[in-house]
C-alpha cells in the first residue's frame, strides 16, 4: 500500500460538477493500494500519518501531528500510485489491485483513518473521475510505502 501526503492549507475534490471540500488546512492523501495489500498495511499507514509530525508549532517547527494541529485530512483513491514505468513509455498497473480487492480495503482505510483521527474524513469516490484541489503548504510531500518500512 502506497500513500502520498500533501500538508494543504485548502483542498477539495470535484467529482460530476458536485464538491467536496475539507473544511481548513490539513493533508490530501492519495491512496494507491496493491493485489498483495492487507489490513496490516492499514494499520500500519494509518498510524504512522496520525502521528507524522509535520505540521508546525508556536516557534514554526515541524513539530505537531495532524492530531495536535486539528487539520482536516481529504483521502484519494490513486491507483497510478503502482504505475510501472520500468518498460516503454505507458506505463503498466499491475500491481494495483483489481477493485473488487481494493473497494473493501479502501472503505477499510477510510474507516481506520476516521477512528483515529477522531473526526470524519473527506473522501473522493474510488474509480471516479476526479478533480482534485489543494494549496501545498510548505511546500511538503511525504511518500509512504508500507512495503518499504524505513
Amino acid at each position: 500500500m502506497r500513500i502520498l501526503i500533501q500538508r494543504c492549507s485548502k483542498s477539495a475534490v470535484v467529482i460530476d460538477g458536485t464538491e467536496r471540500r475539507t473544511s481548513g488546512a490539513g493533508m490530501v492523501i492519495l491512496l494507491g493500494i496493491g493485489h498483495d495489500d492487507s489490513e496490516s498495511d492499514i494499520d500500519w499507514l494509518v498510524q504512522k500519518t496520525v502521528q507524522l509530525r509535520i505540521f508546525p508549532d508556536d516557534t514554526g517547527i515541524m513539530n505537531r501531528s495532524i492530531l495536535e494541529s486539528g487539520g482536516d485530512i481529504l483521502l484519494i483513491s490513486q491507483f497510478t500510485l503502482h504505475a510501472s514505468t520500468r518498460k516503454g513509455n505507458r506505463p503498466s498497473y499491475i500491481a494495483a489491485a483489481r477493485p473488487e480487492q481494493a473497494i473493501p480495503l479502501y472503505t477499510t482505510f477510510i474507516q481506520k483513518l476516521t477512528q483515529s483521527l477522531g473526526k470524519s474524513v473527506t473522501t473522493g469516490t474510488f474509480g471516479a473521475d476526479m478533480q482534485v484541489e489543494l494549496v501545498n503548504n510548505g511546500p511538503v510531500t511525504i511518500w509512504m510505502d508500507s512495503k518499504a518500512k524505513e
